[in-house]
């Protein structure tokens, strides 16, 4: 297997005339595969998220009768395993060939997740769904990493950033198409889960949630593997920095070479300052992202905000909010800040915290606007619960996104997929795994805190990204100069 995944050979340069059309056609393409790439992954994360009001009514109603708290146990799996996988995952791609890499476990993720909603022994414990949830969640690790090592050899430095936010808005796409796909896929296929309980036939169609997304990411890792390719010097083009004469202020920084192990996790990860202070701030982004976003559907339900279809039109239009706020925010790394991530990310996390506040206080704020300007507390309501949820994504996936990016700008290319690794093992373990998922669960279903406390919560955690943010403002900035060699 690990053979079958060495990275191609270099091959021998093109004809100088061909070089430049062919770098701007492949440069496309790779692009395109790893946006849809990753988007695909997200298709077969975000299933049971969604499929949890479902899940959580009594067996008589369709449901499996568990808590929150059971089910919030079992998402945390996908995010548990995730975190160690994208960090080894992050080394052992360094090593692969990203085109591979990125199929086999697109492929294998969807597989297990569409298993999930076609075999009733998959739901039958919430052990077995936290197992399934586990290997899912190790083979997602197998996603982003290759994206990065793609972005960074195919995309030369003093572009990344700006390339990397739009690239970035994939997970959000991905997030927001499978809203979209779980609504679609429950009109079409959600007939098919009548199921005899007990003598009586119950609708399950929670279950087309887990299958028809998974059908859907089956097809993107057929595209990816026409799409992508590992690095420009195995399509017989010379390497991004000297295609756009923008070469790294050291050579190490431009280098192919494998980096010994030791060197790699020592030098290059555990001795970097500033990379332990951007995986502290990760753990607090990564918390109020998965905490809101995965929980609306359920909170929103509960609460009486929204129907269950305007829950899922709520999960995807906050996702989607993502890309236009990402975008902004690489623009402003980009064009305002010079290719720093600091201060985008502590002016986006900022308002990030203002939307949180108004998403908590959706009811009040909507009675108010309806008692004022004489409007429908009903709609109203929808519209204060959809404005805050849209805003929350337009500001949170900028962080997210930059995060990352620091991330990679801070250690040589080849080391990119662990640098990034070890940033998501914060953000996915302790930031959604056991804040988001398992606290968030076991407060929500306390009745003496519920979801005010949760609030406060992600209250705290806004502010708490906000300074770990910060204070990576000058080191970051240090770090650029040095980097790009200029004063």
């Amino acid at each position: 297997m690990i053979k079958f995944l060495k990275p191609p050979v270099s091959k021998e340069l093109l004809p100088k005339e061909k070089i430049d059309s062919e770098y701007k056609r492949m440069r496309l393409k790779v692009f395109l595969g790893a946006f849809l790439g990753y988007a695909g992954y997200y298709l077969v994360r975000k299933n049971l998220a969604i499929a949890i009001p479902g899940m959580i009514q009594p067996i008589k109603n369709g449901g499996l009768g568990y808590t929150k708290l059971q089910l919030g146990i079992a998402l945390s799996a996908i995010s548990i395993a995730y975190a160690f996988s994208k960090f080894i995952m992050g080394a052992l791609s360094d090593r692969s060939d990203a085109r591979k890499f990125l199929v086999i476990g697109l492929i294998l993720s969807s597989v297990l997740m569409m298993s999930v909603g076609l075999f009733p022994f998959a739901t039958s414990s919430v052990a077995i769904i936290f197992i399934f949830m586990l290997i899912i969640g190790w083979l997602s690790g197998m996603g982003w990493p290759p994206c990065g090592r793609i972005m960074v050899h195919w995309f030369s430095h003093n572009e990344r950033s700006f390339k990397m936010s739009i690239w970035n808005t994939s997970h959000t796409f991905g997030s927001g198409l499978m809203g979209n796909l779980s609504a679609v896929g429950t009109l079409l296929i959600g007939g098919w889960f009548i199921t005899d309980m007990g003598g009586n036939m119950v609708d399950q169609s929670w279950k087309a949630v887990f299958v028809f997304p998974s059908m859907v990411a089956l097809v993107i890792a057929v595209f990816c593997w026409w799409a992508l390719r590992d690095t420009p010097q195995s399509c017989g083009l010379p390497p991004i920095d000297r295609y756009r004469n923008d070469p790294a202020a050291n050579k190490s920084a431009s280098s192919d070479a494998k980096i010994p192990l030791s060197e790699l996790f020592v030098k290059y990860i555990f001795k970097n300052k500033i990379l332990w202070l951007i995986a502290l701030a990760n753990i607090f982004v990564y918390m109020v992202r998965y905490g809101i976003g995965d929980w609306s559907p359920t909170y929103c339900q509960e609460s009486g905000l929204l129907t269950s279809d305007q829950c899922k039109m709520a999960f995807s239009l906050h996702n989607y909010a993502g890309i236009p706020g990402t975008i902004l925010c690489g623009l402003l790394s980009a064009k305002l800040f010079k290719g720093r991530c600091a201060p985008a990310n502590v002016i986006y996390m900022m308002l990030v915290l203002v939307f949180v506040v108004l998403y908590w206080k959706a009811a009040p704020v909507a009675a108010f606007l309806a008692a004022t300007c004489s409007l429908n507390l009903v709609s109203t309501t929808v519209a204060v619960v959809y404005g805050s949820l849209i805003g929350i994504g337009f500001f949170i996936y900028g962080p997210v996104a930059l995060i990352g990016v620091q991330a990679v700008n801070l250690v040589p290319k080849n080391a990119a997929g662990t640098a990034a690794g070890f940033v998501g093992l914060f953000g996915y373990l302790f930031g959604d795994a056991l804040l988001s998922k398992v606290l968030i669960g076991a407060v929500a279903c306390d009745k003496n805190l519920g979801w005010g406390a949760c609030f406060w919560i992600f209250i705290v955690a806004c502010i708490l990204a906000t300074i770990f943010s910060a204070t990576t403002w000058k080191k970051e900035k240090a770090a650029c100069l040095a980097l790009n060699g200029t004063n």
